[in-house]
């Protein structure tokens, strides 16, 4: 099995634990990102809501397009981290940097190698979480889509394949952005261990997997979160004037909650965030690094 076929298994198997743990909490946040203001008092009334008008299930609803496609997110995630990895070793070697294997890279090299993992990802997360968010924040009596494929399949035909990529371009900017940061704050955290422990990267413990992925999640959501409401109202809006549209572009998106809800709008929903990141972001790296030792064995 060659390096790259290990990186994307592995990084599939974070996918998987990440949406598993996560799931429940990301509903939650959509739901306050994209009601209008005074919906909901808080996370707990909203949870609440959730629970009451539409039963224990509900939290898992739009479940099996994450489940599928952000494993393959996060399988992308790390398959192309990890050959931008490989490349910027063998530049150290040649250079005589980054230790004796020239696996210890620079902060710069690390954000490069995020920011590629992250636009890599984007292709495929733009529309996986558009049709996830969509299931998300449809009614739960009168549904317009009866599942992830249904909906897939009404919006092509509606509006073509550019319709599933509704809200793309902001899609990039928060990847981009996001993994470029939380790349570099998991493997920085990595690097202390080893070099103060003068250890294998596959001797460090489970738990501190664990600890340096809820840290990076921190790092990741700090920079990222207003860019994602954007794409969340990008994504649950209208696909024309027609059909209720209010955003022409992202930045339009940006200056009208400005206007009509003010700054605050730009946090709504941060506490299931800040609640699920480390539990979310802890399995997605305790996954793939329990599984890249599997497969390197």
């Amino acid at each position: 099995m060659s390096n790259t076929i290990k990186d994307l298994t592995a990084g599939t198997a974070g996918g998987i634990a990440q949406v598993l743990v996560g799931q429940p909490f990301d509903i939650v946040k959509v739901r306050m990102q994209t009601s209008a203001k005074g919906t909901y008092s808080g996370m707990l009334h909203c949870a609440g809501g959730i629970l009451k008008n539409e039963g224990p299930l509900a939290f898992y609803k739009g479940t099996l397009t994450p489940l599928l496609g952000i494993g393959v997110c996060v399988s992308i995630q790390f398959g192309v981290l990890e050959y931008a990895k490989r490349i910027f070793t063998v530049q150290n070697l040649a250079r005589g940097e980054g230790g004796e294997e020239g696996k210890m890279l620079g902060g710069g090299q690390l954000v490069i190698a995020g920011v590629a993992a992250g636009l890599a990802n984007g292709v495929v997360s733009g529309p996986v979480e558009h049709i996830r968010i969509r299931l998300q924040t449809q009614s739960n009596t009168n549904p317009i889509y009866k599942g992830p494929f249904n909906a897939m399949k009404q919006i092509v035909s509606q509006h073509g394949i550019s319709g599933l990529f509704k809200g793309q371009a902001v899609t990039f900017l928060r990847e981009a952005t996001g993994y470029g940061v939380y790349f570099l704050a998991y493997e920085k955290l990595v690097q202390r261990e080893i070099t103060q422990k003068g250890i294998r990267r596959d001797q460090i413990n489970p738990m501190n997997s664990i600890l340096y992925g809820a840290a990076a999640g921190y790092a990741l959501w700090a920079v990222i979160y207003p860019i994602d409401m954007i794409k969340s109202r990008m994504q649950t809006d209208g696909f024309t004037p027609s059909t209720g549209q209010k955003y022409a572009s992202a930045r339009d998106c940006v200056r009208k909650v400005w206007r009509s809800e003010g700054i605050s709008a730009f946090t709504r929903g941060l506490g299931p965030t800040l609640i699920r990141s480390p539990f979310a972001n802890g399995a997605t790296f305790l996954g793939f690094e329990m599984a890249s030792r599997l497969l390197y064995s």
